[in-house]
């Protein structure tokens, strides 16, 4: 399924971002809008507003905490699902469970400006010595280690394919860890233009670990229980609504009645 890059969104003016968004709504009925947390706070202001000004419940927006590799990832993984027999909610809400399965992270020559990852007093320090690399999963749990023989980072439990962006720096630390962690293949990208911004230096190598499968990314999809939205009835996956923010409604049980002591007369 095709993927649609929604540009300039806060530069552009209103109207046409408008007309834009309105029109993907009525040719592909539903979108689902995966938006970086790098993404400027203008830019995810007006993606509110459209949706806003839109009156739609077609239009799902979803902002996961993966870094910008990670994030093009799930957009693939999404659209391969998109060509299967999945409705719509379902296609979104597995957005959040697609995520659990995605390993991302990086290597850097400075973690002086990264503020997505904890990073220690002695890693800053080392930072500033000419030469020093340090390897960084972001997602699905902070890990950093500073690139020596013989470091590593935990990886993922189950068959996976790597998929490499390469910044300004040269390191061959990288096909090692692609052993480590028994990945199928290891490709290379393009690296997204928000790398830079999010981990704070374009000194890097950006890598993802991922299911690329369709018939697995499927099978995990449809093993999960599904149920309808009591909002807009969509069928989803999960505990909300993607399109609409809706979740179960919580019903309280009833409190037990008191039994009234009657006085004989």
């Amino acid at each position: 399924m095709p993927a649609v890059v929604l540009r300039d969104l806060d530069q552009r003016p209103l109207d046409q971002a408008l007309t834009e968004l309105h029109a993907l709504t009525e040719r592909h009925g539903y979108l689902v809008v995966v938006c970086s947390p790098a993404t400027p706070e203008p830019v995810v202001r007006r993606l509110h507003t459209l949706r806003a000004l839109l009156e739609s419940d077609r239009i799902a927006l979803f902002r996961p905490e993966l870094p910008p590799l990670g994030m093009a990832v799930l957009a693939r993984q999404l659209r391969q699902l998109a060509s299967c027999d999945l409705s719509p909610g379902v296609i979104a809400s597995a957005g959040r469970l697609l995520t659990h399965y995605i390993h991302a992270g990086a290597v850097l020559g400075s973690v002086a400006k990264l503020d997505r990852v904890p990073v220690g007093l002695k890693a800053h320090a080392k930072s500033w010595v000419p030469g020093s690399q340090f390897a960084v999963v972001a997602h699905p749990e902070p890990q950093l280690v500073r690139v020596a023989p013989g470091a590593t980072l935990k990886g993922p439990e189950f068959g996976t394919w790597m998929v490499v962006a390469k910044g300004q720096l040269q390191s061959d630390w990288l096909g090692g860890l692609a052993e480590e962690w028994t990945a199928h293949a290891l490709r290379e990208t393009p690296l997204p233009a928000e790398s830079p911004r999010w981990w704070g230096t374009g000194r890097l190598i950006e890598f993802c670990s991922h299911l690329a499968d369709l018939s697995v990314l499927y099978q995990l999809v449809t093993s999960v229980r599904q149920s309808s939205c009591h909002w807009c009835g969509l069928d989803v996956i999960g505990d909300r609504c993607v399109f609409c923010s809706a979740t179960p409604p919580v019903h309280e049980p009833h409190a037990p009645r008191a039994l009234e002591r009657r006085t004989p007369a």
